[in-house]
């Protein structure tokens, strides 16, 4: 512990002059350092003394030439020779004084009386100084001690005309100015020296750290035990070091190398070139002089490992050090190495590539190309046709279809793509479907069960050159989907080892195609169920022209619907709906909710009650099915009811949390629907409100899914717009050809959600087709208009159905005269069918009754239904319509 301060002190000397006073870098710096100090202070001395002699010579020449300058000033003679010189020389000597930037001017006659002095009350005193070298006419400097202290002074004469000294002039500065001068300018000479003493220390320590990098700050002695040191154990190591100058010529051997490359004992100084039984890839090496890492050369009988670098890239010498190894030992063991990480590579990418989708053909087509060329030359899979059709493979390997092939060419003799093949039970790849066990056939030339499945091709394949096979089987869930076959050709044939990499590869993507097919059953399930519960075709009706198309998500089914349902009078009802969520449940949801609006259109309700019932089912099918056991709730569905009437050209609609219909007006513009927006389906509570526009004839009344329009990357504004152009657009084609267009515009590329698009081209009957009568509430009109209704079915053609329309009008009427209200209003309707309505302000329902032997009355309504293909009632706000339909002949 008592030594740790001289330590500490031995390190702080060692940190400035690099590593120890007695290494040569160190005394070289002390030394320099030293002679530095001293130059710059004699520097610094000779400085000063060179100041204090210039500001000493500049104060003397500005002395002398302020005395001159005023000693031949004109009127100086004159002013002299007044009676009161002082009064006119004073003012002009302090004037002068002060702007020449002297301490005095006296002007004296020859006696040495002063005439003018800084200090008046030494006018007229003598003059301090000699005057006699002036009074003979020259300049006379020295130092004085005056009146104001100590002085430097020059005297001058003053010559009259005939050049007679008549006066004196004496200027000059006080000592202490001059003092002061020097002293302003010692900073500056002290800085300087300070500058140099600095940058001569930096350069003699950049010198000194160069040396001490040459010597490793190393004293004498310690230079000679370590190249001792270094000689010793350049010699000594197991690792062959060469050092070759720029020249060629090796510099440095040391006796490993020796003994690798088999050297002379006198090959230093030689060129590699030069000497004997050298391999000329070393000779190349030697000479090229560029860098090589762990570079393999033959030596003999040995492998070298040899690494090479230049020397002058740090700014040494040029040239390059060479060492060697021998790796023959080691050669065997890193092959093998090798070959196992490979196969562990291999390993990891497959299980990266492999079952990135839920495509059996795909998923074994990844299998093929991460084998080749890594593993095999060629690869091929061959899967049973129900696999890829989702169901459960076949037992025997009598309908494998091979769906990849792959390989490193293309001009293989293999069996092609999508090949049904029927292996015969002896080959290989039969045993293996049967047994579940993988087969290694190292050469296939030798192997007759193999080659007696196709002997031509079998032969031509061998012609080939492809000499060795793995067949392994996919296996998942103890079940055999197909068999995949590796072959390699004109290379190692395949082993033990690369059999089990070949199970594992197989066995990594057995489980994606199992999962595959799975998925592939359970879709198309779903599809099917869904595509069930749409319309398959549309029915029969005049009041509109209908195109419509549909896209499943690429995430599977949904619960997007939509219907056309022809209603009484002529009239047709548009659905469009979705219901949230994906999967089966939400196509089991949309099935219930699309027969529930079929079966509420039959009781021709209102659109608004009608979403007010189906918020009711759903709400119930929410409660039913939101228990602990499913842990599913159904959060809710959209849907949009529009009734459209071709004789009075409105549209009554309603929507529940669905978007707006769009309307291509006959003039090509677009416009949505300003239709009231209600909650979703499932929410309950608040009511839904209907609009009712007037749609000119030939107006288009476009319905859709969210799915067409939303779109993460822009805004729902932004995609609105985008369908009003593309509708646009495409104004003037048919309604089929307008929704093809717009799922071409919007949706270039697969639907992301399932998307329902329905346009629906309007029509309107002529005034021809329709008549009405308002009808008096008296028995008697009854007659009339039987003979009003046979006059106008005689004007149509439809005088068949005269006797059958007069008594379905005559028991409609009288019972509306009877048991309804005022107004009583009769409609007749040629369409497709015959349509009979009467209408009265009553809210009274007719019941169809089956009257007894005895009872007089109740069988009106039954003659109705006997006589007509259909009938009902529909309530409206001002009262109800019973309407009957029949056939036309």
């Amino acid at each position: 512990m008592s030594d740790i301060p001289g330590r500490s002190r031995r390190l702080s000397w060692r940190s400035v002059i690099g590593k120890s006073p007695r290494s040569v870098a160190g005394q070289v710096f002390v030394l320099q350092v030293a002679l530095v100090a001293a130059l710059v202070l004699c520097g610094v001395l000779a400085l000063v003394l060179q100041s204090e002699r210039d500001t000493g010579t500049e104060a003397e020449r500005r002395s002398i030439a302020v005395a001159q300058t005023f000693a031949h000033s004109p009127g100086l003679v004159q002013a002299l020779r007044t009676p009161d010189p002082s009064k006119v020389l004073q003012p002009l000597t302090e004037a002068g004084r002060k702007s020449a930037g002297v301490d005095f001017i006296v002007v004296m006659n020859t006696h040495g009386i002063r005439y003018t002095h800084p200090m008046p009350s030494k006018i007229g005193h003598r003059f301090v100084g000699t005057i006699g070298p002036s009074l003979a006419g020259k300049v006379y400097t020295e130092s004085v001690h005056g009146p104001l202290g100590h002085e430097e002074q020059a005297t001058v004469p003053v010559r009259d005309s005939q050049g007679k000294v008549v006066a004196l002039v004496s200027a000059g500065l006080k000592v202490k100015h001059i003092t002061n001068a020097v002293d302003r300018q010692l900073p500056i000479i002290l800085g300087a020296g300070a500058g140099a003493l600095v940058v001569s220390t930096g350069g003699t320590a950049l010198m000194s750290r160069r040396l001490r990098r040459q010597t490793h700050s190393l004293a004498p002695d310690e230079m000679t035990r370590m190249y001792e040191h270094h000689d010793t154990v350049l010699h000594a190591v197991r690792e062959g070091v060469l050092i070759v100058g720029a020249d060629g010529r090796l510099l440095l051997v040391n006796d490993e190398a020796r003994r690798l490359l088999g050297l002379p004992a006198d090959a230093e100084g030689q060129r590699a070139s030069e000497l004997p039984g050298l391999k000329p890839d070393v000779v190349e090496l030697l000479d090229s002089r560029r860098e090589a890492s762990d570079e393999v050369l033959f030596a003999g009988e040995r492998l070298l490992a040899v690494n090479q670098r230049p020397t002058d890239s740090a700014g040494g010498p040029g040239g390059t050090v060479v060492t060697l190894r021998d790796t023959t030992e080691l050669q065997a063991l890193s092959g093998r190495a090798e070959a196992a990480r490979e196969r562990l590579t291999l390993l990891y990418d497959a299980g990266l590539g492999l079952g990135t989708t839920l495509d059996v053909t795909r998923t074994a087509d990844e299998l093929a190309r991460v084998a080749v060329p890594r593993f095999a030359d060629f690869v091929t899979v061959d899967l049973s046709d129900a696999v890829l059709q989702g169901e459960e493979p076949a037992a025997t390997a009598t309908d494998l279809r091979r769906i990849a092939v792959q390989g490193i060419r293309d001009d293989h003799p293999l069996y092609e793509k999508d090949r049904l093949i029927d292996f015969l039970p002896i080959t290989p790849q039969a045993r293996g479907y049967g047994s579940g066990r993988s087969e290694l056939v190292t050469d296939l030339s030798a192997a007759p069960d193999w080659r007696a499945q196709d002997p031509p091709r079998t032969r031509e394949i061998l012609d080939y050159g492809i000499q060795s096979l793995i067949t392994a089987p996919i296996r998942a869930r103890g079940t055999v989907l197909g068999i995949a076959n590796f072959y390699r050709a004109k290379r190692d044939p395949f082993d033990e080892e690369d059999l089990s990499l070949a199970e594992e590869l197989v066995a990594r993507a057995a489980v994606s195609i199992d999962n595959a097919r799975r998925y592939a059953r359970e879709h198309a399930l779903a599809v099917t169920l869904q595509r069930s519960l749409l319309p398959r075709a549309l029915p029969e009706q005049s009041a509109l022209d209908v195109g419509y198309r549909y896209l499943p998500a690429q995430s599977g089914v949904s619960g997007d619907w939509f219907d056309v349902i022809p209603l009484p009078g002529g009239r047709v009802a548009l659905v469009v709906g979705d219901v949230v969520g994906h999967g089966l449940h939400a196509a089991a949801t949309m099935g219930r909710l699309r027969t529930a609006v079929h079966n509420f259109s039959t009781l021709d309700l209102p659109p608004d009650e009608l979403l007010s019932h189906l918020d009711d089912l759903v709400g119930r099918i929410d409660q039913d099915e939101a228990c602990p056991e499913t842990a599913r709730e159904i959060a809710g569905a959209t849907c949009l009811y529009a009734i459209y009437d071709p004789v009075t050209r409105r549209c009554t609609m309603a929507r529940a949390g669905h978007l707006a219909p769009a309307l291509v007006h006959p003039d090509g513009s677009v416009t949505f629907a300003d239709v009231p927006a209600g909650p979703p389906l499932g929410i309950g509570g608040l009511p839904f409100r209907t609009a009712e526009l007037e749609l000119a004839e030939g107006t288009r009344l476009v319905l859709y899914t969210d799915g067409l329009i939303e779109n993460r990357t822009r805004d729902l504004d932004v995609s609105m717009d985008l369908l009003r152009q593309a509708l646009a657009r495409h104004a003037d084609r048919t309604p089929d050809e307008m929704c093809q267009g717009v799922l071409d515009e919007l949706l270039p590329g697969r639907a992301t959600d399932d998307v329902a698009l329905l346009v629906a081209h309007t029509r309107a009957l002529s005034p021809g087709q329709v008549a009405d009568w308002d009808v008096p509430p008296d028995p008697a009109a009854v007659a009339d208009m039987r003979v009003a209704v046979s006059e106008k079915l005689a004007e149509w053609g439809l005088d068949d159905l005269g006797f059958a329309t007069e008594l379905v009008l005559s028991e409609l009427v009288t019972n509306a005269i009877r048991h309804g209200a005022e107004p009583i209003h009769v409609r007749l309707i040629r369409d497709r069918t015959l349509i009979c309505e009467v209408a009265d302000g009553s809210n009274t329902a007719p019941h169809l009754r089956y009257a007894a032997t005895t009872d007089e009355g109740g069988r009106g309504l039954f003659l109705v239904s006997q006589m007509t293909e259909r009938w009902g009632v529909r309530y409206s706000p001002r009262g109800k319509v019973i309407w009957a339909e029949q056939e036309l002949p």
